[in-house]
């Protein structure tokens, strides 16, 4: 049996049961170094992670734990619309898909991108005693202009574009993963969504990327969780986008690195 399959671990969920699809990397390193755990982006899942969680976990040595939220990839969908805290509700969900796994007890490493970011701070700030260090890639945590402009160009790209057909490939209902996020951040009433006030208990290392180019937001993002948390590592990528870990793979890895071995000290 290939152990690093993708396989559907059954979960509780916001209260109810879900199947979660999820992947184990590098198990031969379970116990001996720090199980990185990989939150994808609103539109991402497992699939759309492509090698890179692979290529870290190789180059750190560490065991990597990869999977689709519900409402994604081959997870239990989830239909629209999705409340303007849905972030927030996930958060706490997690712990309860980690202790199906039988990851109770055990700090994690979170790797964040996006949507995943923002989740992977708030599981931070509402479970310290359950996170050793995380890194943020692109994160939101409050609402820009140019994270408006972005969305509604998606969102063109769906219904006017390829977009739809691109993720057909990665979801097994495209319309519960596009609508559920983005008719969430487009509804009037997220105008004034903000984490801010929800990450003043983050306690743990925090390394912080983002792209110049990035087309959601801009570096008042990675610059706000640097006021929230001090000693908060910013790495700032010129001539990168949205999507560092595609367009400069082994500077994340190196910066990530950095990270995981200053947890270890």
């Amino acid at each position: 049996m290939d152990e690093s399959a993708p396989f559907l671990q059954a979960a509780p969920w916001l209260g109810g049961q879900v199947q979660i699809e999820t992947q184990w990397l590098n198990p031969a390193a379970r116990g001996r170094r720090p199980l990185i755990v990989f939150l994808h982006e609103g539109l991402g899942s497992l699939a759309q992670w492509r090698d890179f969680p692979r290529q870290l976990c190789e180059a750190a040595d560490c065991p990597g734990l990869v999977f689709s939220r519900p409402g994604y990839g081959r997870s239990t969908p989830r239909s629209a619309p999705w409340p303007r805290d849905y972030l927030q509700e996930q958060a706490r969900a997690l712990p309860a898909y980690f202790d199906a796994l039988g990851l109770r007890g055990e700090r994690l490493f979170l790797f964040g991108h996006s949507d995943g970011a923002s989740l992977a701070l708030l599981l931070a700030a509402y479970f310290p005693e359950r996170v050793r260090g995380l890194v943020a890639m692109a994160p939101h945590l409050f609402i820009e202009p140019i994270t408006f402009e972005g969305l509604r160009r998606a969102r063109q790209a769906y219904e006017q574009g390829s977009l739809r057909a691109a993720l057909r490939r990665h979801h097994a209902d495209t319309d519960s993963a596009f609508f559920g996020w983005n008719d969430a951040w487009l509804n009037p009433d997220f105008q004034q969504w903000n984490i801010e006030a929800d990450l003043r208990t983050l306690a743990c290392p925090v390394l912080a990327l983002q792209g110049i180019d990035d087309e959601y937001a801009t570096l008042a993002q990675i610059e706000a969780i640097a006021r929230l948390r001090p000693g908060t590592r910013l790495c700032v990528l010129a001539g990168c986008g949205h999507a560092p870990q595609r367009e400069q793979p082994q500077r994340v890895i190196d910066e990530t690195m950095a990270l995981l071995a200053a947890c270890e000290d």
